[in-house]
């Protein structure tokens, strides 16, 4: 008994030792805006980051994010609850695309990033539905070049929509990245190469694209 005691003891600390949750309080203090606009504000009655591309930028799967200070993200769970709606300057091909990009090097010149497209959830088409989540890897591997040499391998579909809370958990452990809505036991997205390899860390960033107003709160991570 003593030794079965003493192994689940050991255990407990080995998990204590490699998992490491914590909820991050976004308050302008820790939010550096890169190509983006950022603002705290109140929505359904609780405070949210509100972040808008800069407009002078017209090219999409850019580095448009609000990076997060002092986390050095590798493997882990990420989860956050964002809420996207179309600016009034959006065009017609605009999506409301919210996300959230993942091992950010120092200058941001390259990094991991999952991002839906709240419009095309419930449309019509259903050629639009099949691409309402996206993954991307910045700089080399944006969604065009994707679409073209892997149709549907870094795409899927999920049911969401504008102006709602939508739950996001995005599970990283090597070269694979699960993405979860709402709660959701199975993932709406599996992606087994990440383009920048499986030995890369970095910052985490609320991302957006052209012609969003995107709201982010409740951000945890979870490190492994």
């Amino acid at each position: 008994m003593k030794t079965t005691y003493h192994y689940l003891i050991a255990c407990l600390l080995i998990i204590s030792k490699t998992v490491s949750a914590q909820k991050i309080k976004l308050t302008a203090n820790i939010l550096v805006p890169n190509q983006v606009y950022t603002s705290i504000e109140k929505l359904d009655g609780k405070q949210a980051v509100k972040v808008v591309k800069d407009s002078t930028l017209q090219a999409v799967d850019e580095a448009t994010f609000v990076r997060i200070k002092d986390i050095n993200f590798k493997d882990g769970i990420i989860e956050v609850k964002v809420l996207s709606r179309l600016h009034k300057k959006a065009r017609p091909s605009d999506r409301g695309f919210i996300g959230i990009a993942y091992r950010i090097n120092e200058d941001n010149s390259k990094f991991e990033c999952m991002y839906i497209r709240p419009t095309n959830g419930r449309a019509d088409d259903q050629v639009r539905r099949n691409h309402s989540i996206q993954y991307f890897s910045y700089p080399d591997f944006k969604f065009t070049r994707l679409r073209k040499e892997a149709p549907e391998m870094y795409e899927s579909y999920a049911d969401m929509g504008l102006n709602e809370w939508i739950k996001v958990k995005i599970e990283v452990k090597g070269k694979q990245a699960k993405l979860f809505l709402n709660d959701n036991k199975q993932p709406s997205l599996v992606v087994n190469d990440l383009k920048l390899g499986e030995n890369v860390s970095g910052a985490l960033g609320l991302f957006v694209d052209v012609g969003t107003e995107g709201y982010f709160r409740d951000l945890k991570v979870t490190k492994q």
